[in-house]
């Protein structure tokens, strides 16, 4: 039995079962705290004030809404499907719960006088683990829009499926290089690793090696993934109101919509936590308190607790600071920059970590190997930039401007002129009045001119 099994498989069922409760009760609370959290730095980024009526600075507004949606009127339309439009939003609930089971929230800790870790299981692929269930939670939209039965949905779904696998192979190709790095796919084992002092070229820095300095590439990737795996601003295109109402969750309502809606906050602490564990030391305190009594025991979840609360809010600060980008620039983010960015930097990892285990770096072939690599991929960077636009026309603004001109209406430029046709009762109309072929055939049969 390994160290692993000895330390997961030793807690008796109640004590599990405990752990269990703490952990739904810790996501639901923090989800409430979270909703009123995010509304309160929206409103300090945009001038406003966000919530302040209900209960002391606003605390209760949150928990008003979560009552509102319990008790709001739960119908569904009349030709869905209503086996899975019942299904759907429980199994993305679900999803969001399960992630958590394999999370280090903790250190080692004593709870009712046994030795046991704030963290329910692990696995040797327990990283994975977590990919896969966010993968299964995408179900649920697209069993929302499919059962929905309607165009604004199908389509919210449809957007939603394509983000998820352009970014899920973004966000998994990130975490490629924390498990080179760490030599495991453990989640406490990859939180142990970084609290090991950094080794760089066989020199000791008396640093924890968190991943997120080591790995800065996969950490900013993985950072930008984590947007789009969440549906969030800016890239909330499967259910934006200016072009789909609300995507896969319109037909939606009441206890449904709200786990929808759960489920959206939840992944958020979902994918901050799986950040923390996998790049920013874990529950470890940061230096220089690393390795004190404030990194042991209790104080360990107030830390990893801290930690995702910053990644919140500056998931909050992206959706106050950055306007939503247009759907082809996303996928276009994902496809052309995201994937073949991170394929570059693994092989340029593995490149290193191959050369410092068998000591190539005395090798001036090998050496010269990674100059060749080096230069085409700055050279693949180069080459591989916008194409140059032809350089557009002077527009003249005292010519006469016709809005159809290109076949679709456009305002005109400052100062350009509107054609203006005469109309059998002898009134002149801008073409835009005018533009419609039964308008001009009229004018034209009656002998006026255009």
């Amino acid at each position: 039995m390994t160290s692993m099994e000895t330390v997961f498989l030793n807690d008796p069922w109640w004590l599990i079962l405990i752990k269990v409760v703490g952990v739904f009760v810790l996501l639901l609370t923090w989800t409430i705290f979270n909703v009123w959290f995010e509304r309160r730095v929206l409103g300090k980024m945009q001038n406003r004030k966000g919530p302040i009526m209900n209960g002391p600075l606003g605390l209760g507004q949150a928990l008003g809404d979560g009552v509102k949606l319990l008790f709001k009127e739960d119908f569904r339309p009349a030709r869905t499907d209503a086996l899975v439009f019942n299904i759907a939003p429980m199994l993305t609930a679900v999803a969001a719960f399960a992630s958590w089971s394999v999370i280090p929230l903790g250190g080692p800790v004593r709870m009712f006088g046994i030795e046991t870790r704030l963290q329910l299981t692990d696995l040797p692929v327990a990283a994975l683990l977590v990919m896969a269930i966010a993968g299964v939670g995408f179900y649920g939209f697209v069993l929302a829009g499919w059962s929905s039965n309607g165009t604004y949905s199908l389509l919210g779904s449809m957007r939603a499926t394509a983000q998820v696998i352009s970014y899920e192979i973004a966000m998994g190709l990130s975490l490629v290089a924390v498990f080179m790095y760490a030599g495991t796919m453990s989640t406490s084992q990859i939180v142990a690793a970084q609290a090991e002092p950094i080794n760089l070229f066989g020199a000791t820095i008396a640093l924890p090696s968190w991943y997120g300095l080591l790995l800065l590439p996969s950490f900013v990737i993985y950072y930008v993934s984590m947007f789009g795996e969440t549906n969030r601003q800016p890239f909330d295109m499967p259910e934006c109101e200016s072009e789909l109402v609300s995507g896969h969750i319109t037909d939606y309502s009441g206890f449904r919509y709200a786990l929808y809606f759960l489920a959206e906050y939840i992944n958020v602490a979902t994918v901050s936590a799986v950040s923390v564990t996998l790049f920013l030391g874990g529950f470890h305190a940061p230096w220089p308190l690393n390795g004190t009594f404030l990194d042991q025991g209790w104080w360990t979840l107030l830390w990893f607790v801290l930690k995702v609360q910053i990644m919140i809010f500056t998931v909050a600060w992206v959706r106050a600071a950055v306007p939503r980008v247009r759907y082809d620039q996303m996928m276009k983010l994902g496809w052309k920059v995201l994937i073949p960015a991170n394929l570059a930097w693994i092989v340029l990892l593995a490149l290193v970590r191959g050369a410092s285990v068998h000591g190539w770096w005395a090798d001036p072939i090998f050496i010269g190997i990674l100059i060749v690599f080096l230069a085409a991929v700055v050279a693949a960077i180069w080459f591989s930039g916008p194409e140059p636009q032809p350089e557009a026309e002077p527009i003249d603004l005292d010519a006469e401007f016709d809005a159809f001109a290109g076949g679709y209406p456009v305002p005109p430029m400052p100062g350009q002129k509107l054609i203006t046709a005469v109309v059998a009762e002898g009134t002149a109309e801008p073409a835009g009045a005018a533009a419609s072929s039964s308008a001009r055939r009229a004018a034209t049969s009656n002998g006026a001119e255009l």
